[in-house]
This record gives structure tokens, sequence and C-alpha cells, in this order.
């Protein structure tokens, strides 16, 4: 039941015009500054800080500093985790609309070369950061396990589906135990085509993709909670690739937060569905 008041939380940013404004405008363009917040709407400087706060505090909003810059993201985790602990296990039609809303949020990511997620796990830094990288927990929530010392500069090998995925530039990027976790992400081999069953244009889209990194903040808030926060970074505007992370990690997260929280995890819905919805081509 503790969970309650942080949905109603959510229910009530939602529920103010001028912060469902701020909500359309980051729709529109994520990952904006409070400079071009305000210059978008007729707001004065301070009633659109206010109304940020209001929506980071529901976690609806986050925010990622890029030198002296603060840039503000739309947060899909609430919406996911309502639709999840609600949708999922109730099927209900009349709260099809809070699913229609949880997917534009998270389909924002597809059009921007960034991805950001942000939610808070009843867990501790050590054992999250156990999550994220011994092969128990990734293949129970994410069903992916690595092979690397998770030392900067190390490189990775990524077992996944059955495939295992080795190359080079699969490396390490940053590592800091219980704060902060970075990695580029893997390479879409045939192998790794093959058992997604991906087309030959689906191939030959990912093939020509930059590589991105994943990056993994970790911030504890008492003795028995964690703010994550999930950027994923240096993907191609308007990539397939995008498309596939923007509806991965949400689902990943989700799985991770209820398993660090209840050693349980989500039941899943068909790939085939999944990607399917995204227009990704299967031979």
């Amino acid at each position: 039941m503790a969970a309650y008041p942080l949905h109603d939380d959510v229910f009530k940013a939602l529920g103010d015009p001028s912060r469902r404004l701020l909500l359309d405008s980051l729709n529109e363009r994520n990952g904006q500054t409070l400079r071009e917040l305000c210059s978008r709407l007729d707001m004065a400087r301070q009633s659109v800080s206010k109304h940020l706060a209001v929506l980071e505090a529901a976690n609806l909003v986050t925010t990622v500093r890029r030198g002296r810059e603060k840039l503000h993201y739309l947060n899909a985790a609430p919406i996911n985790d309502i639709a999840e602990r609600w949708i999922t296990r109730y099927e209900r039609d009349r709260v099809h609309a809070l699913a229609d809303l949880k997917r534009a949020l998270e389909d924002t990511a597809v059009d921007r070369p960034s991805f950001v997620y942000t939610t808070y796990i009843r867990s501790t830094p050590e054992r999250l950061w156990k999550a994220l990288t011994e092969p128990a927990f990734t293949d129970a929530y994410w069903g992916i396990t690595f092979d690397t010392d998770w030392g900067a500069g190390s490189p990775m090998t990524w077992h996944q589906r059955g495939v295992t995925i080795a190359d080079a530039e699969q490396r390490v990027v940053e590592s800091d135990p219980y704060r902060r976790l970075s990695y580029t992400w893997h390479t879409f081999t045939p192998a790794l085509a093959d058992a997604l069953d991906f087309s030959d244009e689906t191939r030959e889209r990912l093939a020509v993709e930059p590589r991105s990194t994943v990056t993994f903040d970790i911030e504890p808030l008492g003795d028995d909670q964690v703010k994550l926060t999930v950027v994923h970074d240096g993907l191609e505007p308007g990539g397939l690739t995008g498309s596939l992370i923007s509806d991965g990690w949400p689902r990943v997260l989700a799985n991770l937060k209820t398993f660090l929280e209840t050693g349980e995890t989500l039941p899943d819905r068909a790939a085939a569905t999944r990607l399917a919805s995204l227009g990704v081509t299967r031979s």
C-alpha cells in the first residue's frame, strides 16, 4: 500500500493544465533547459520552476546535467509502474487512456539522441550494483549476462538468447562501484539477428547506426532506497536502435525494480508483439 501515495502525486501533477503544457513541450522536444521551456511557453521563469519542481517530485520529469546546463526530460517510470502493477494485473478497458499516455512518454525518446529514465527502488547501492553486474541477477530480470571484470576500459562479452556477442568495441567506459557504471552497447551480430529473427532490412538499418553508450547513476536515499537514473547516449536521431531501447529499457527497469523489491519478475508480453509495434521487420 505504500506505493499508492506516490501514484497520487502523479495524478495530482498531471491534473494541472500548466504542468500538462510543460509535459507537452517536452513531448515535442525532449531535453530542454529552463530557459528554453520558458521561451516556448507564456509563463514566468519562477512559475515554470515551481511547476517543474512538482513534476520532478512526482518523477514525471527527470534532469541530466551537461556541463553548466540542466536538461529536462520526460520520465516514463511512474506511468510504466502504474501500467505494470495495475493494468497488467486487472486489464481494465477503462484505463486504456493511461496506457496510451505511457506509450507517448516512452516514444518521445525515439526522436532524441539520448534516452533518460529515472526510477526509485527499495534497495541499497551495494545490492543494486550487484543486480547490474552479476550474472545471477541480470539473467533473472533481463535474460542477459556479461563476461567482464567491470574495470574501466575492460572488454565486455554479452550473452543473450543463447548467443555470445563479442566485439572489441564493447567496453566498460566508467566504473565507480555503488555510484556510477557506464558501458558501450552491444553489436547486432548476425547470430543475434538470427536469434531475433530480424529481416535483412532491419539488419542493414542497425549496421549503419553508431555505437551507443548506457550509463547508470546510483544515488542513495536514506538507508533503504536508491534513485537510479539511466542515460542511453549516442543514439541515431530517429534510428532503429533508439526505438528498440526506448521500448526495452522501461520493461527491463520495471523488472529490475520488482525483482529487487519482491524477488519476482513481471509477466512478459511476447517479443514478437513488441517488435511489431516498433515497426521492426522479421524474416
